[in-house]
Order: C-alpha cells, then structure tokens, then sequence
C-alpha cells in the first residue's frame, strides 16, 4: 500500500568532490564540457572514475552515503519524454518529442517502456564486483530525466531549464508527466535500486569494489546512444564513518546534492517537514514578488468573468489508506488529493482583519495572457498556530467526509481548512500545466502570523495532497458499526469559488470496516485497479 507520507523512500546521496556550475563530465576519457559542433544527441557519462562512500551503522541502521556520479545529457536538442494514461485502468504510453526539420513532433516508444510514473523502466544496469571479482549486486534503476540540480555543461547551453524538478510519480493517481533534459544540461542516473519497505536498505561492507553501469541495450537503439559510450566504469571504496556520530550523518545528509524534493517530505522528517512554518523570511513570497499578495484588499470587486480561464478542481480518490490505534481509539488515515485541471491558476489572496487571525480571501481571474481581469470574495483564511501547522488556512477550499454504505455522514474530519501548495504533478501533459511550481512546500508556502496579506496559489497540473500526518484529518471510527464506508473528498465545498465544472469535485473511495472493538480491520478494495 502507498503512504503519501514517504512516497517512495530514496536513500540519500553524498556526492564527493561534487561539480558545480559547468559540469566538466566524461566517458571514455572524453570531454564534454567544451561546445562541440555535432554533440551526441544523448550522451551516458560518469563524473569520475573512482568515488568514496561513507557507510553508517547505528546499532543494524545502515545508512549508506553512495552517488557514482553518473549523468545523461541532452545534445544540440533536449531529450523530452511525455507518459500518459487515459484512464486509471488503462496502460500508460510515452512519447518521445523529436526535432525533424526545424519541427517537433512525437514518436510513440515501445509498450512496456513506461509502466509507473517514476521513469523509463530498466534504463539502467549496475554490476557491483569486490576486489576477488566476485559480483556482490547486479540490479536496474529507471530514468526520468528531471532533477532539481541539473546543471548545462557547455558554455552554449540555453541558460535555463524549463523541465520539472522531480520524476514525482508518487501519487498513485499520477495521470501525465512530462521528463526531460535540456539541451546541453545534465541530468543525474539513479544508481540505487529501488527501496521496497519490509525489505532492507541497499547496502555494501566497508572495502573496495569496482561497478559497471551500463544503459540497456534497447534504450540505446531508441535514443542512438553508441555502444561505445553506454557503458562507465567506476572504483569505489566504501568507508566505516560511523565514528563521527550523529554529526558526521547529518553532514553527509546535508551534503546529499542529488536528492530531488519530495512532493511530500517523509514523515519521520517532522522537524525538516516544519522547518519553515512561522518564519516570515523562509516563505516563498519573501523572494518571489509574484507570490506576494497586495497590502490592501480590493476597493472595488470586478466580476468574476463568465468566460475564459478558470482553475476547474478535481478531487482524487482517497489513498494511503491505514488504520491505527491510539490510548485506546481507533482511526482511519489517509491521503487526500484535490488539483487544478483548468486552465487558469487557483490564485487566493487573503487580506487580515486588522488585530485579528482572520483574513477575508478573494479569487482573481486571469485571461489568456495572464492579465487579471476579475475578482470575488472566496470566503476566509484563518490562522493555524498548532505545531504541524503555523501558517494560514484558506477555509473553503476542501472538504472530507467518511460516508456510510447509503452515503450518509457518518463522521466528517476535523481538517476543514487548507494551505494551498503544489505538492503533487497529477498531470503535466495538459495544456498550461505549471512544470516548475515554486510554492511546492506547505511551511514556505502559506505565510507567517506577521503579514498582513498572504497569496495561496495551485497551479494547473498540479495537486494539493494533504496526509494522514497533518493534524485532524483522521477519522475516529472507534464506536461505528462494522460495514462498508465511503471515504468523500470533496473539493470547494461551498461553491464559493469560482470554476470551469462543479460535477467533478467529489471522489469517493470505498472501505470495509471489520474486526473487534480490541482489534479493529480494516480493508481497501482497489479502484480503477489502483490499490494505493
């Protein structure tokens, strides 16, 4: 089952000697930082020849500092792969985006190429041999393309990267994603295999060990890549660091520069994940002037426009779906998705009554160009001063109910209020999706209790997901009767948002509550084949 608290655990990654700026990489002594006349249209290189990893043992909690530094880059054209479902019980399909006489166009990949949202599937092969040559892991990675610290590597290169900063395939409600590298940038090769809870962490004893990665025969022959330059070589020596403590892992946790954002930070992170909440200079509008609200609420309202671009919200079906038991009572928890399927960004500035916790919220309308062309009072946000929280609610935003087999309320959550952030890429194929959000995380997203105005925006393609681990969102079930429920999430509960369609806000998931008052059970059948 998917937690949307720890979407897929990545083991974090310490790049020693780490290349900044204009990545000098090579492969088969090679050079690839100067321009070149004709560059491969992608290239497999590794950034050394010879690495270090520093290996952590706490008491049997392995943790294992380990990045080969491996790279693909894009030649004279980017290299841009769109995947896509049109439905949730339909395969995915990829496409290739290729230049051809000045134009673009797209090329359908292989079926199988693409089977989840996380990349292509088995780009890449790592052999890991110790000093007696003997193989001690042989696994495939899959390869997106996106990451948060790409870089050009040639002077030529465009100066900005317009691609997404993470493969994000995390919801298992993903619809499209959109990967790629820009031309002449870099992007890094995932050179561990995919963590699998209940199973252990990848690991290697402290010595010597020599690796071969190499790119898949197929891929090759899709994406042109020679044989001769598929293949790196790469020496690495595993090292016992685990006598600098809890300091020394904290360094080479911070240090751990390939690691893309989580659209959701793992839970076990709590003092990370909050990091920023209350802290006025940590929020997004503190740099980024198009996330500041005005100082003053409207003086007079233009009306919202009865046509043009408008943000259309689409609920998701619940997922993450657990059961727990504290001081004796019993909770469904769960993952809860509402995005932007429009076409016009969801923008809500809030604007505080002076002297009080409360802000008057109004929605503003954009036409074609980007141009504000109206706006409407949208209800209230609300400060929140509780720890998991320490930011402004828009109060009208969302809405979650556990409904009874005839679809009755039987127990509605207590989180009835919301800090707007693109946390998830729910579909980056459509047309306007925002690939590179900024307000992507709850405590830098929804101001401090020091501003007199907030801007709370979810952009098109994107989704808010709020977890199980923010307060009052779990439903207490402790005293209902064992059957079948309906998990609702219901997106602009009140209307008082203005959309393209108001048919399409509520999901609903189905559960089966069962067990003892001692021992409570709890099942989630799949839906459109999706089991998360």
């Amino acid at each position: 089952m998917t937690d949307p608290t720890n979407h897929r655990r990545r083991s974090r990654l310490l790049t020693l000697g780490a290349v900044t700026g204009v990545l000098a990489l090579t492969a088969a002594g090679v050079g690839v930082a100067q321009a070149s006349a004709t560059p491969p249209a992608l290239s497999f290189v590794a950034a050394t020849s010879a690495v270090t990893a520093e290996r952590y043992d706490y008491d049997g909690d392995v943790y294992l500092s380990f990045d080969l530094g491996l790279h693909m880059i894009a030649g004279k054209d980017p290299f841009e792969i769109w995947a896509k479902r049109t439905g949730y019980d339909k395969p995915i399909t990829a496409e290739r985006v290729v230049v051809q006489n000045g134009k673009k166009k797209k090329v359908a990949l292989p079926a199988g190429t693409v089977e989840n949202f996380f990349g292509l599937k088995d780009f890449t092969t790592i052999t890991i041999t110790d000093e007696a040559g003997t193989e001690v892991a042989d696994y495939t990675t899959a390869f997106c393309g996106n990451g948060w610290n790409s870089a050009r590597t040639r002077p030529d290169a465009p100066a900005t990267n317009p691609y997404p900063m993470g493969c994000n395939g995390y919801n298992p409600f993903t619809l499209g994603a959109v990967w790629g590298i820009q031309a002449g940038w870099n992007a890094p090769v995932p050179d561990q295999p995919e963590y699998v809870p209940g199973r252990p962490a990848f690991d290697l004893a402290p010595g010597k060990y020599t690796v071969t990665a190499a790119v898949n025969p197929a891929y090759r022959k899709i994406f042109g890549i020679p044989d001769a330059s598929a293949t790196a070589n790469v020496a690495v020596t595993v090292v016992d660091a685990s006598e600098d403590g809890e300091a020394g892992l904290a360094r080479a946790m911070k240090a751990d520069t390939r690691e893309e954002p989580a659209a959701v930070p793992p839970a076990e992170d709590e003092h990370a994940l909050h990091a920023g909440e209350g802290d006025a200079s940590r929020q997004v509008s503190s740099y980024l002037p198009e996330f500041r609200a005005p100082a003053k609420r409207p003086a007079t309202l233009r009306a919202a426009p009865s046509s043009g671009p408008k943000p259309d919200l689409k609920s998701l079906p619940a997922w993450g779906i657990d059961l727990s038991e504290e001081d004796g009572k019993w909770y469904v928890n769960f993952g809860a998705t509402v995005w932007n399927a429009g076409t016009s960004p969801l923008l809500v500035d809030g604007f505080r009554r002076t002297g009080t916790d409360l802000m008057d919220a109004y929605q503003y309308f954009f036409d074609a160009k980007g141009n504000q062309v109206g706006s409407k009072e949208a209800g209230t946000m609300e400060w929140d001063p509780r720890e998991g929280h320490k930011h402004w609610h828009f109060t009208d935003f969302a809405q979650y109910n556990l409904l009874s087999s005839d679809q009755r309320l039987a127990v509605r959550s207590g989180k009835e209020a919301f800090c707007l952030a693109n946390t998830d890429a729910v579909d980056y194929t459509i047309a306007g999706a925002e690939w590179r959000p900024e307000n992507t995380s709850l405590e830098t997203s929804c101001g401090a209790d020091t501003v007199v105005a907030v801007r709370e925006v979810l952009d098109v393609g994107n989704g808010d997901t709020y977890s199980q681990s923010r307060p009052g969102q779990s439903f207490e079930i402790t005293d209902l009767p064992n059957g079948t429920y309906y998990i609702q999430v219901l997106a602009n509960p009140e209307k008082k948002l203005a959309e393209l369609s108001t048919t399409n806000n509520s999901a609903l998931r189905q559960i089966v509550l069962g067990g003892t008052p001692q021992a409570r059970t709890l099942t989630v059948p799949p839906v459109h084949g999706i089991e998360g």
